[in-house]
């Protein structure tokens, strides 16, 4: 899944690894860097401060100094991760890319080559949804962000389809269309992509065809 920023290539997809010939700058961003990859591919509370600062080549003195605690590091990766992502999802169905149909079934082919394996062990904010069940917690509430925004962007997309005079009510579309790309997410790690992450085009172009009828 695309949730790193400084870490995207041209395609929209993860680059995974270290970045070759890299020089550290911004302490801030390269604790954010390693933090991501840890973080992700590795899991929240399975990966302590003390890895992250090893793998980032600072003291964990100046990891809290940066960050606070542990979970105001996990804060500050997932507001990055969500920025990226949200990022990937408007460039994904930009206007340019067509009608509001062809743009939410672009977002649909975008997702499929995300969640390949070598760019996806799953959604980043339902991991940290299940990692952080407290409400009021930073990362909790960052990763319920991100999803409602999720579910904006289709509403406004399907919005667009329904704009014309007379057109109904498209917002059930948008709860329909978020239920497919969740779908897709929470199911890509155990079934793979040649699992339900296959159909999910498909669906996406079913609801479109049934509500535009």
């Amino acid at each position: 899944m695309v949730v790193n920023p400084a870490r995207t290539g041209h395609s929209g997809t993860m680059v995974n690894g270290p970045v070759p010939g890299r020089v550290p700058g911004n302490t801030r961003d390269r604790v954010l860097d390693i933090a991501h990859e840890l973080f992700y591919w590795k899991g929240i509370r399975a990966t302590g401060v003390d890895a992250v600062a090893s793998a980032a080549g600072v003291a964990p003195p100046t990891l809290y100094r940066i960050f606070g605690s542990k979970d105001g590091l996990v804060a500050a990766y997932l507001e990055r991760a969500a920025e990226g992502y949200l990022a990937w999802m408007e460039a994904a169905s930009a206007p340019s890319v067509g009608t509001p149909r062809d743009r939410i079934l672009a977002l649909f082919d975008a997702l499929a080559e995300q969640v390949r394996p070598e760019h996806c062990r799953g959604c980043p904010f339902l991991m940290a949804l299940a990692e952080y069940p407290d409400e009021d917690s930073a990362p909790h509430r960052i990763a319920v962000a991100t999803k409602s925004a999720v579910r904006d962007r289709f509403e406004a997309l399907t919005g667009e389809l329904g704009a014309a005079p007379g057109a109904r009510d498209l917002k059930w579309l948008a709860d329909h269309l978020t239920l497919v790309m969740e779908g897709v997410y929470a199911s890509v790690a155990a079934l793979g992509t040649e699992g339900p992450v296959a159909v999910a085009r498909g669906a996406a172009e079913t609801l479109l065809d049934a509500a535009l009828r």
